[in-house]
C-alpha cells in the first residue's frame, strides 16, 4: 500500500489551519480569562501568592490608595532585589484592586544639590527612615543616602511605610530578606491603617501605680493609627469595662466596651472587686496585655547607693495569673546579652568620664521564633526582668513568644544587686542556665477566677451577669512592665517622651515599639492580616567560597551554556525536518 506525498500545497494549507487554531485558541482564552480570574504559583513557598486576609482587605478597597516608593535608582544588588519585590507585590495587590496605583521615584535624581537636599529633608521629615550605602561608581566608592520606603496617600490622608526591616546585628542579606518576608504585611497594614473609619477602642488601666500618661505617650500615639485609646479607673466599678445593651424584647445584655485592655506595670495591689472586673471582661472575650514586674527594683537606688536588693513584689495577682496558665517567678534574670549602661570611671579637668559596661540585670531579647508577635522583630531592651512558667489549663494553649539567650543566670529573690558586678569579668560557669520564657501569648476558653468563690446573690444578680467560662480569647503577659515604658527627657522646662525602645544612653533603638503594636494587634486581630507576618521566604544565597574557587568554570557556563543550548535545539529540529520530510 503506498501513500502519496503530501504537496507544498497541503503543507501551506495545514500551516494556515493549524494557525488560525491557536489565534483562536488564544482569543478563546482570553474571553474566558476576561470572566474568570486566576494566577499559578510554582514557587515552594508561595512567595506570589496573596493570604486570604489580604484578598479579602483588597475586596473591601473601594477607593485609591497611591504608593510613592523611594526605591529607584542606581543601588547594590541586594537593593535592586528589595526593589523588584516591591514592584511585583504591588502589581499582585493591582492584579486583585486597580484601585492599588503606584509610581517608583529616585530621590536623588535632581541635577542640583541643593533641591535634592530639600528633597531628602523632606522625606525624612515626613517619616521615611534614611539608610547610608557605600556605591560603587566610575569615580570609585561613593557614600549614597537612601531611603527604602513608601509614603502612601488615600483621601487627602498621608503615611509612611518603612519597607527595610532593620535587625540588630543581622548580616546585609537576612535584613533584605525578611525585608521581602513582611511586604505583604507591611502594605497591607498601610491599607488597613489609611482605610479605617471607625477604630475599636482598647484602654490602659489605672488605679493600682500604673504607667502614667507620659510614660506611654509613644505606644499611645503609635496605637492611635489603629484603635481608639483610652485610660480607665477600675476603682471597684462593675462597669468599668463593661456597659449594658437593651435587646429589642426589653432585655439587656452586658457586653465589653473595649477589645482589649492594658495592664502596665502596676506597683499597687489589686482589689479583689477589681480582680473580678477584669475575670468578667475577659470571661466576655475581652483580650489583656499584661505587662508585670514580679520584682520590685530600683535604678535610681543602684546609682545612688551604688547597690540595692531585689525583693519579691506581689500585687495580688498572682492567682488569677496562674488560674489562666502563667505563673510569675519571683526571680531576677541576669544575661551576658545585655544593655551597656554608662559608668563614672573618674574626672578629666572639669569634665566628668565615662565609661559603658554590659549591666546583666538588663538582658537584650531576640526573637527566634516565627510566631507573627516576634517574627523578625528587632532587638528588645528589658529591665530588671523574671521568669514565666506555664502552668495547667489544657484548654488553653501556651506559646513562648521570648526567651533569654542561652548565656543565662537566674537570681532568686531577695537578691543583692550591686554595680560591683561591672567591675570583675564575669564568669562563664555562673551563665550556663537555659534560656527562660519572659513572654507568653495564652489562647483558648478560660475558666474564671470566682467560680464557686462568691455567693449565689452575686452570681445570680442580672446587673452583674456572671460568667463561669470565656468563648475562644487571648491574652499575653509579660514578666516586665518596663517593655511598655519610654524615656523621658526634660527640656526647656517641659517633659517630653523618647520613643519608646530608644535608649538615651547608647543612642540606639531597639524593637519595644513594635513589639508592643505586634501584641496588641494580635490580640484585636479579626481578620487573620497579622498571620502573613509570619511567613517564611528562604534565603537561597550562593556559596560565595565555592563560586570564587570556580570563578573561570561559572563564567564559561553562564555566556557559552546558552549559546551551546540553543545551537543542540537548532540541530534536533533540523534533523527532526529532515527525517520527516526526506522520504
Amino acid at each position: 500500500m503506498s501513500t502519496s506525498k503530501p504537496t507544498n500545497r497541503d503543507i501551506r494549507r495545514n500551516n494556515i489551519l493549524q494557525l488560525t487554531l491557536g489565534l483562536i485558541i488564544i482569543i478563546l482564552l482570553n474571553v474566558i480569562g476576561s470572566f474568570i480570574f486566576t494566577r499559578f504559583d510554582l514557587t515552594t513557598e508561595k512567595r506570589y501568592s496573596l493570604s486570604p486576609s489580604t484578598k479579602k482587605l483588597l475586596r473591601e478597597t473601594d477607593d485609591i490608595f497611591y504608593f510613592r516608593v523611594y526605591l529607584d535608582g542606581e543601588f547594590p544588588a541586594s537593593f535592586k532585589k528589595l526593589s523588584r519585590s516591591t514592584r511585583e507585590l504591588l502589581d499582585e495587590f493591582r492584579a486583585y484592586n486597580d484601585n492599588i496605583q503606584y509610581e517608583f521615584i529616585n530621590p536623588s535624581e535632581a541635577p542640583d544639590a541643593k533641591t535634592r537636599n530639600e528633597i531628602l529633608s523632606r522625606l525624612e521629615q515626613q517619616g521615611l527612615l534614611p539608610t547610608d550605602l557605600n556605591v560603587r561608581t566610575k569615580q570609585g566608592q561613593q557614600q549614597q543616602r537612601i531611603y527604602p520606603g513608601a509614603i502612601v496617600s488615600h483621601k487627602g490622608r498621608e503615611m509612611p511605610l518603612n519597607l527595610l526591616a532593620e535587625q540588630m546585628g543581622a548580616p546585609p542579606d537576612l535584613i533584605i530578606n525578611n525585608s521581602i518576608q513582611a511586604l505583604e504585611y507591611n502594605i497591607s497594614n498601610a491599607i488597613r491603617k489609611l482605610g479605617t473609619t471607625s477604630k475599636p477602642a482598647i484602654a490602659f488601666t489605672e488605679g493600682h501605680g500604673e504607667l502614667s500618661r507620659l510614660e506611654t505617650a509613644d505606644i499611645s500615639t503609635a496605637l492611635s493609627d489603629y484603635y481608639k485609646v483610652e485610660r480607665v479607673k477600675l476603682d471597684g466599678k462593675v462597669n468599668a469595662l463593661t456597659e449594658r445593651r437593651e435587646n429589642e424584647n426589653g432585655t439587656y445584655t452586658i457586653v465589653n466596651k473595649y477589645k482589649a485592655i492594658i495592664v502596665a506595670k502596676p506597683d499597687s495591689v489589686f482589689s479583689e472587686k477589681d480582680k473580678f472586673i477584669i475575670d468578667q471582661y475577659i470571661m466576655r472575650g475581652g483580650r489583656v496585655l499584661w505587662l508585670i514586674d514580679p520584682v520590685f527594683a530600683s535604678m535610681d537606688s543602684v546609682q545612688a547607693a551604688d547597690r540595692t536588693m531585689g525583693i519579691t513584689h506581689d500585687v495580688n495577682l498572682n492567682d488569677q495569673l496562674f488560674r489562666y496558665g502563667v505563673r510569675l517567678n519571683s526571680n531576677l534574670i541576669l544575661d551576658l546579652n545585655s544593655l551597656p549602661i554608662p559608668l563614672y570611671t573618674g574626672q578629666i579637668g572639669n569634665q566628668p568620664q565615662f565609661e559603658f559596661f554590659p549591666w546583666y540585670y538588663f538582658p537584650v531579647l531576640t526573637s527566634t521564633s516565627n510566631h507573627p508577635v516576634v517574627n523578625n522583630l528587632n532587638a528588645v531592651r528589658t529591665e530588671f526582668i523574671s521568669s514565666i512558667d506555664t502552668v495547667g489549663n489544657p484548654s488553653v494553649r501556651k506559646t513562648v513568644l521570648l526567651k533569654t539567650s542561652r548565656y543565662t543566670r537566674v537570681a532568686n529573690t531577695p537578691v543583692m544587686i550591686s554595680l560591683d558586678i561591672l567591675r570583675r569579668e564575669p564568669d562563664p560557669a555562673d551563665y550556663t542556665h537555659a534560656p527562660q520564657p519572659v513572654a507568653v501569648l495564652l489562647e483558648g476558653k478560660f475558666e474564671s477566677l470566682f467560680t464557686n468563690r462568691i455567693p449565689d446573690e452575686i452570681v445570680k444578680a442580672p446587673e452583674i451577669g456572671f460568667t463561669a467560662n470565656s468563648p475562644e480569647t487571648r491574652m499575653i503577659v509579660f514578666s516586665d512592665g518596663d517593655l511598655i515604658k519610654n524615656q523621658v527627657q526634660f527640656t526647656s522646662g517641659t517633659y517630653r517622651p523618647y520613643p519608646l525602645g530608644f535608649d538615651r544612653f547608647t543612642g540606639q533603638t531597639f524593637g519595644n515599639r513594635e513589639l508592643m503594636l505586634n501584641a496588641v494587634n494580635y490580640l484585636c486581630d479579626d481578620t487573620g492580616l497579622m498571620a502573613v507576618r509570619s511567613r517564611e521566604l528562604k534565603l537561597r544565597a550562593l556559596d560565595v567560597t565555592r563560586a570564587r574557587e570556580n570563578l573561570l568554570l561559572w563564567q564559561i557556563i553562564n555566556t557559552a551554556g546558552p549559546v551551546l543550548l540553543i545551537i543542540l535545539l537548532g540541530f534536533i529540529q533540523f534533523m527532526i525536518r529532515k527525517f520527516r520530510y526526506a522520504r
